[in-house]
């Protein structure tokens, strides 16, 4: 049984634009790199949103751990960074054979730059079902107030 590949039409120019991209660079680097195509490639999706006492930031991390994730803080600078390992088994060890290998691999960083309203001191993150999630508290100085206003003299 042979496995074809299918492709839907896209209507959004920049996602063609990126799967342009994408084929253009393995086909410069897959003659120069057969076996490192895949490696360091990807990123993780991240959302950032705003609440009116927090920003929060999520990001999809399949296949890792909450051990294969850093997160470092210096000069009001959030690093995301971590490692997602090759789960490829090897073609010595049985019979398998890939027909195709699309998931990505590899080490990856992302920095943010916080609001000077977030108290880095206080920022907490936890993972569960391969979505990291940073609270950053915003500090109460930020939040946002209602002033009365009173009748004049």
């Amino acid at each position: 049984m042979a496995i074809t590949r299918s492709y839907t039409r896209t209507h959004s120019p920049w996602q063609q634009l990126d799967e342009m991209n994408n084929r253009l660079g393995r086909l410069l680097l897959d003659p120069l790199y057969p076996e490192s195509t895949n490696a360091g490639t990807w990123m993780p999706a991240v959302n950032v949103e705003e609440t009116p006492e927090h920003m929060i930031l999520t990001a999809e991390l399949p296949g890792l751990g909450h051990e294969d994730i850093d997160i470092q803080i210096e000069n009001n600078v959030l690093t995301l960074s971590g490692e997602k390992r090759e789960s490829r088994e090897s073609a010595e060890d049985n019979d398998r054979r890939y027909h195709m290998w699309e998931r990505r691999w590899g080490r990856f960083e992302r920095a943010f730059t916080l609001p000077r309203t977030v108290r880095s001191d206080d920022i907490e993150a936890s993972f569960a079902d391969g979505v990291l999630t940073v609270h950053m508290p915003k500090a109460p100085e930020a939040r946002g107030r209602r002033v009365e206003v009173r009748p004049g003299v």
